[in-house]
């Protein structure tokens, strides 16, 4: 890089960040020094800072964009005062509910902070258990979208259709693979920063432990002794998880390695954030002109990640296991969901029709790209009736499919692996939207109690495990 061509770009750097602090209030300036001096003292010294390498988990949130743009004015404001500043790794798990309006406000969010033209600064996403450099315009993987919503289908009927953890549980479990994989990639980082509360962490690894324990996972008594080690703890938890889903149809995916630095740090800001709503902050609403996307899943929300098409899921429901309208169960979950609907800002329009013809074509071709079910097979993943010998597969026929109670015996037959007729086992399969395999293997598993990530209340240990400097 030419001088004349450096003292350009570090003017523009400098205006950036002048636009920054020019939409900070007092106590994010204050909390943004409190931040120098973290990454300061966690990378030995300002004449270290240099080589110092942090990264951050960007999926989207407020949280996360909030994070981001403090650490880019830390980054910008510590190349002002020294020699070097710290590089940044932007990573973010591409998952089956990241619409393409998400990935266009990120998109954005990175012009704005401009980090495309920064060598400092490292985008990446993680799609399919992949590190990919971040194309907001690269399709989705039609092999990863195949499997997130296969697993999202044997989660919905593993749980008897319970609707958050269908939704959410795939993503959920594939963080277990995104932390260790994305910080160790290439020599890999020497800080994780998060904005996200010690409860908040707690709760997800809780839920972890106890969907890895149902899933006979044999946990050690204690705590992990270091962040390293928390991050391998979780990938073989997730990997037991899913084993358990799939069965012998499960072929776990190739570790990410240990190529990462031996002692990653973990500095964590959410005490910086308290008193502060990064939602409606003019950080994020002025400077990186931040709008969550309403059909987007939003798992900072767990109680409500995607409101309309929960509310298409609660309307199925009703109809079909409450012998109620679909219009009765969907603005029985509008009801309920107002408050929270109101402060995601999600357009008034489409609450309203919601509950109507037009609304439920909407949300039905939601759904089927989301699940990769057509309604008829949603229905049957709501009803779950293959789990436990099959329980309420009677139940399911005589509401659903009258005609087919005749054949119930052959079915029972189907799903023990016994021979029946051609037609009856593509029957099954065409109802439901799986293979004869994983139909056989549900019909031989107890339902999971469905746990909540975030829903639950961790142990201090596990609230604390993020916490740990890697010593």
């Amino acid at each position: 890089m030419s001088s004349i061509h450096e003292q350009a770009m570090n003017y523009v750097y400098h205006q950036v960040l002048q636009r920054l602090i020019g939409h900070f209030t007092r106590a994010e300036r204050t909390a943004l020094q409190l931040l120098i001096q973290r990454i300061v003292v966690a990378a030995g010294g300002m004449e270290q800072v240099g080589q110092y390498k942090i990264m951050v988990a960007h999926g989207g949130g407020e949280v996360s964009s909030y994070t981001l743009a403090l650490l880019r004015a830390a980054q910008l404001s510590i190349a002002v005062r020294a020699p070097g500043t710290f590089q940044l790794r932007v990573a973010t798990l591409r998952h089956t509910g990241m619409t393409q309006a998400t990935l266009d406000t990120l998109h954005h969010g990175y012009g704005m902070l401009f980090f495309h033209d920064d060598p400092r600064v490292e985008l990446l996403m993680v799609e399919n258990q992949e590190v990919l450099p971040f194309n907001h315009q690269r399709p989705p993987s039609s092999a990863g979208t195949a499997v997130s919503q296969r697993t999202r289908v044997m989660v919905g009927h593993m749980t008897s259709g319970d609707v958050r953890a269908t939704l959410c549980n795939d993503t959920y479990l594939a963080l277990a693979d995104f932390y260790p994989r994305v910080t160790s990639w290439n020599a890999g980082v020497h800080a994780l920063v998060s904005g996200d509360s010690p409860r908040k962490q707690g709760q997800y690894l809780a839920w972890l432990k106890k969907n890895a324990l149902a899933a006979g996972v044999v946990i050690p008594p204690g705590s992990p002794s270091s962040l390293n080690r928390l991050f391998a703890c979780m990938e073989e938890w997730s990997n037991g998880c899913y084993q358990d889903l799939y069965g012998d149809q499960y072929t776990p995916p190739e570790s990410p390695g240990r190529g990462g630095h031996r002692h990653l740090a973990y500095i964590g800001i959410a005490d910086l954030l308290n008193g502060m709503n990064p939602a409606t902050a003019p950080l994020l609403t002025e400077f990186l002109s931040y709008r969550p996307d309403p059909f987007g899943v939003h798992f900072s929300h767990p109680t409500y990640p995607n409101p309309l098409l929960m509310a298409h899921l609660r309307g199925l429901q009703a109809e079909c296991l409450r012998d109620l309208a679909y219009e009765d169960g969907v603005e029985a979950f509008l009801r309920q969901a107002q408050d929270y609907m109101c402060s995601r800002q999600i357009p008034e329009h489409l609450i309203a029709q919601a509950p109507t013809g037009d609304g439920r074509a909407l949300s039905t071709a939601y759904a089927q790209a989301f699940f990769g079910l057509d309604e008829s097979q949603l229905t049957c993943l709501l009803f779950s009736p293959f789990i436990h010998h099959g329980e309420r597969l009677e139940g399911y026929l005589r509401q659903c499919h009258p005609g087919m109670l005749v054949a119930l015996p052959e079915l029972h037959k189907a799903l023990q692996g016994k021979p029946v007729a051609d037609m009856l086992l593509q029957w099954v399969i065409d109802a439901s939207g799986l293979p004869l395999s994983l139909l056989q293997h549900l019909y031989r598993k107890r339902p999971l109690e469905a746990g909540h990530a975030r829903g639950r209340r961790g142990t201090h240990a596990e609230a604390q495990a993020f916490q740990l400097s890697g010593r």
